[in-house]
């Protein structure tokens, strides 16, 4: 596994909600991106974030990692999730909400 590889594993199993994103969700540079993240937020969880614009090999290793070809990217519980119209439809549903407080729980009990 290379190193930009390695760096991206490290960094979704550190955090239970992490969401790979053109942008921050205060300034997001896509409306992809800004869609998934307002979605997260509207949950009431914390979440950490990789602006993949800052390191183009971020944004070609994360999608390489989890085998997805576009960004965002969500990640909970060290497992893709998926992008942004999965994250919406699992919004909408209610299921967002309950992956990601289940993912935070696990991680502070």
């Amino acid at each position: 596994m290379d190193e930009i590889q390695q760096a991206i594993k490290e960094q979704v199993e550190a955090h239970p909600v992490i969401l790979f994103m053109k942008g921050t969700p205060q300034f997001p540079q896509c409306g992809f991106s800004m869609r998934a993240s307002q979605a997260l937020a509207g949950v009431g969880v914390e979440f950490a974030y990789v602006n993949v614009l800052e390191d183009e090999r971020i944004r070609q290793g994360v999608k390489e990692f989890g085998n997805w070809p576009t960004i965002p990217q969500l990640y909970v519980g060290g497992e893709l999730v998926g992008g942004c119209d999965i994250i919406l439809e699992m919004y909408e549903s209610g299921e967002l909400e309950t992956l990601v407080k289940e993912a935070a729980a696990k991680q502070d009990g």
